[in-house]
């Protein structure tokens, strides 16, 4: 299994900016993704392409690259080849010979897949099953999109969870929930991560800096949820009672994750 992550608030950044590589890298993001897709008009995808670099920042380097559908697609490749980043993210991802074409093109490289389309949807746990995908992300505003539905988090709670069910069946790391577009409301930022977060995603795909320490609040556990944790872990062995609840193992794991999960 090729490793990377798991990701909780990697930060997007045109590729085509190279002059916000560096601030991207310190804003307390876990990773960076240069994007080459959808930051970067048609007319300057080469140009970014001859902008992609790694040395930069110590953190994992992920590169966006185009749909295979795209005529940049086979470009993107080349320049990955070249460049060797920590990670690719595959846009539109829903077919499994697409990924078995990028493992054969950029072995061992790790593949974080986007799923933003109803056939991606019908197709994610054979996709998170594949050895080279390691995350599955949520492209929320392009699946809306496809499938001509709002942007509600009560109409797109069940697509989390199936991205979450497929990535445990599959033994990888929990999904990147979607960006929130929003920028002048943290307030809105704070509720879908508390949705994303209570559904057992592992974090959020960030595309401005201002979100990076409002999200790694988010998806850490709160001081309650620690209390209550070391509690449920002091409790001994069996089934026993904690807070007027009964306590066994499948609630002490929860609280081993919690623990975890504060010190990651």
């Amino acid at each position: 299994m090729v490793t990377l992550g798991p990701l909780r608030c990697p930060l997007f950044v045109p590729a085509d900016r190279p002059d916000r590589f560096a601030k991207a890298a310190a804003s307390g993001a876990d990773a960076v993704i240069l994007d080459l897709e959808d930051a970067v008009a048609p007319e300057a995808k080469d140009r970014a392409r001859a902008f992609l670099a790694t040395g930069f920042s110590d953190l994992p380097v992920i590169v966006r690259i185009n749909p295979t559908d795209t005529p940049w697609h086979r470009h993107d490749i080349e320049a990955l080849q070249a460049l060797r980043p920590d990670g690719m993210m595959l846009p539109k991802a829903q077919d499994r010979a697409d990924l078995s074409a990028l493992a054969q093109a950029l072995p061992g490289l790790p593949v974080v897949a986007l799923i933003e389309t109803a056939l991606g949807l019908a197709e994610v746990r054979r996709l998170a099953a594949m050895l080279n995908v390691v995350q599955l992300g949520f492209g929320s505003i392009d699946f809306c999109a496809d499938l001509g539905i709002e942007h509600r988090a009560d109409i797109l709670r069940p697509v989390r969870l199936e991205l979450v069910l497929a990535s445990r069946l599959a033994g990888i790391a929990p999904p990147l929930d979607g960006v929130t577009a929003r920028l002048n409301d943290p307030a809105d930022l704070r509720a879908d991560a508390a949705e994303a977060r209570a559904l057992g995603m592992a974090g959020k795909l960030c595309i401005h800096p201002c979100q990076i320490a409002e999200l790694r609040q988010a998806f850490r556990p709160s001081q309650t949820e620690l209390d209550w944790a070391r509690r449920v872990l002091a409790s001994g062995d069996g089934a026993v009672s904690v807070d007027g609840a009964m306590v066994d193992e499948p609630v002490r794991r929860r609280a081993r994750a919690i623990i975890a999960a504060a010190e990651d």
